[in-house]
Order: structure tokens, then C-alpha cells, then sequence
């Protein structure tokens, strides 16, 4: 990935499109990152991602409000710290 600052990315867009094509871009201003530059691949790319990452977060808490259904009385007391303590346990 090439670095840019905005004022060379301003000067030498052109040329940046078909750097994008390789590779993305990081555009700064003042030293920090202000933009990325991608292809419409990589694009395409991170939002499937996104997407799939969406997806498995609610078969996850599907999952997860399936199993919490079957939990025990006891079983729901218990806390974060409790739980813990009990896989320190079991080591």
C-alpha cells in the first residue's frame, strides 16, 4: 500500500486511479490518515466481508439465545467473575 498526502493526491489523481488498481491507497493530511483509496474489487470485496460478518453475528446470538434458554436456575446466577473462577478450577 502507497502513502500519499492529500496535496500530491490532489496533483496526481490521475495516476492514483491506476495505482488503485494494483494496490490501495492511503491519503494523509497533517501526518494522519484521511482517506483510502481501492479498487472497486477490493470494494466489492469489503463489503462481503461485512456482510458475512453480519451474518454470523446472528446465527451466533441465535445460537447463543437458544442455548441460554436451556440454562439452569443455578446456572443463570452465576456471574462473569463466578464462571471464572470455575474454569480456573477445572485447569
Amino acid at each position: 500500500m502507497i502513502t500519499v498526502t492529500s496535496v500530491e493526491a490532489q496533483n496526481r489523481f490521475g495516476r492514483l486511479l491506476d495505482t488503485v488498481q494494483r494496490e490501495p491507497v492511503t491519503i494523509t493530511r497533517r501526518g494522519r490518515t484521511a482517506a483510502f483509496i481501492v479498487s472497486p474489487q477490493d470494494m466489492q470485496d469489503l463489503q462481503d466481508a461485512r456482510r458475512q460478518r453480519g451474518t454470523a453475528v446472528r446465527a451466533f446470538e441465535t445460537y447463543f439465545a437458544k442455548i441460554d434458554a436451556t440454562l439452569t436456575p443455578a446456572a443463570r446466577e452465576l456471574t462473569d467473575a463466578d464462571v471464572a473462577r470455575l474454569v480456573k478450577a477445572a485447569r
